[in-house]
């Protein structure tokens, strides 16, 4: 092991018992929106955990099937996944029921792109977890939440993380309104949560306007 690695292979093991409870967190906070019968799609799905621990959850609405979209599928993953190249997402307008998109837009060059097209082929819901620069050291505290648990994979960060103001503009520009939105998540096991939680996280449950009468 050179010593390059030693950082990344702690920052690893330290990652994942904060994932765990990040996953669980937010397996929680979807499963409530699900319908039986539901098309599911994780957009920037990873290795296909969220998607997986939805479907193995005993809560999970009979015949829910969830899907995945990356732009680069590794391969062995648990669900099936859509490969696409970063434009248009190849699926027909409404074609799945709920899309979730799940720390991966502050990834995005261009976020409002794939929101547009998140909210295209979102037939009733478009669910959003993400941070947000909201408390004291926001920035700075963010920065290194998302440096830390991405630099063991190699995954870039722009550090760009938009306020609860311009969260509220996200929406208004996809036309749609909130059916549940958090403006602080308690995602991370006690320490971490005290630091890296609460108001530096995001979570939407987006609808159509004209879909608001829908929600049971």
């Amino acid at each position: 092991m050179s010593l390059l690695s030693i950082p990344k292979a702690a920052m690893s093991a330290l990652h994942r018992p904060v994932y765990r409870h990040r996953l669980r967190v937010l397996v929680d906070s979807i499963i409530g929106h699900l319908r039986p019968g539901d098309e599911v799609l994780d957009v920037g799905c990873g290795n296909g955990t969220l998607a997986a621990a939805i479907k193995a959850d005993p809560r999970c609405p009979e015949g829910v099937r969830v899907r995945g979209l990356e732009r680069y599928p590794r391969g062995g993953e648990p669900i099936e996944v859509i490969g696409y190249d970063g434009g248009r997402i190849p699926l027909d307008d409404g074609a799945v029921d709920v899309v979730i998109v799940a720390d991966v837009l502050h990834h995005e060059p261009e976020p409002d792109v794939l929101a547009s097209e998140c909210a295209r082929i979102a037939g009733r819901y478009l669910i959003v977890k993400d941070h947000q620069v909201k408390g004291l050291l926001a920035q700075q505290r963010i920065s290194f939440l998302d440096w830390a648990a991405n630099a063991p994979y190699g995954v870039p960060c722009l550090y760009r993380y938009n306020t609860p103001s311009q969260w509220v503009a996200f929406r208004d520009r996809l036309g749609m309104e909130p059916v549940e939105e958090r403006s602080s998540m308690r995602i991370y096991p006690f320490g971490f949560e005290q630091i890296l939680g609460g108001s530096l996280h995001y979570f939407a449950v987006l609808a159509h306007s004209t879909d608001q009468e829908d929600e049971p």
